[in-house]
């Protein structure tokens, strides 16, 4: 990853919007760089979750930045927040890695009777069911069994568990309608309880055989 130093700077009390015109007015690294350390844990660790290589997700990363510093004057609107505008980018280049790969598949749940009553639920409607999994199993598991999702199941799940995102921000982000990001979260859900039923089965399968 770029700099991982977290240095203490002078435009450390200084928020994102206050560095990006620093930046943008004067061309100063230094603001740059403080936006560069608070925002890249968060940003290479969901490249890694979609990916699962850290050779990879560095070459992303780096991607990436390359696209930030050379489009921060053409295509930011400062009008947005700066980390949404990379968390794009950084999602863009993932896919495009993941389709190449041919290991991104859309999954449409438009269709299902149920699509639009999840449309209607709240936020942690949905969570609820993720959290009870949660509580029942432990972190180590549940993400093992993340990571066996599809990658377009298991970045909603990680967008919205670890990083705290909306629903509304996740669909902007991945450039999909709220159904359909409410649906990947639902059916993510669905397999994850799947994955764990089959893993306790086997576990009394297996006490019962000692």
């Amino acid at each position: 990853m770029l700099g991982m130093a977290n240095n203490k700077t002078k435009y450390d009390g200084f928020d994102d919007h206050q560095l990006v015109r620093l930046y943008r007015k004067d061309g100063d690294e230094i603001a740059f760089k403080t936006l560069l350390d608070r925002h890249q844990t968060k940003i290479y660790s969901y490249i890694y979750s979609m990916v699962g290589n850290p050779e990879v997700a560095n070459d992303i990363f780096q991607e990436t930045f390359t696209k930030v510093i050379t489009k921060m004057d053409d295509t930011y609107n400062e009008q947005g927040k700066w980390i949404a505008w990379v968390m794009r980018i950084a999602h863009n280049a993932t896919i495009d890695y993941l389709r190449k790969q041919k290991r991104f598949v859309d999954v449409n749940a438009q269709g299902d009777p149920d699509y639009d009553f999840y449309d209607r639920l709240p936020d942690n409607s949905i969570t609820d069911a993720q959290e009870s999994i949660e509580m029942d199993e432990s972190k180590k598991s549940l993400m093992k069994h993340i990571n066996e999702l599809p990658p377009e199941q298991r970045e909603v799940v990680m967008l919205r568990h670890y990083y705290e995102m909306s629903f509304k921000e996740i669909a902007e982000l991945t450039d999909v309608s709220i159904n359909t990001a409410l649906g990947r979260m639902r059916y993510a859900l669905i397999n994850l309880r799947k994955m764990f039923e089959k893993e306790n089965g086997d576990e009394i399968k297996l006490s019962e055989r000692r």
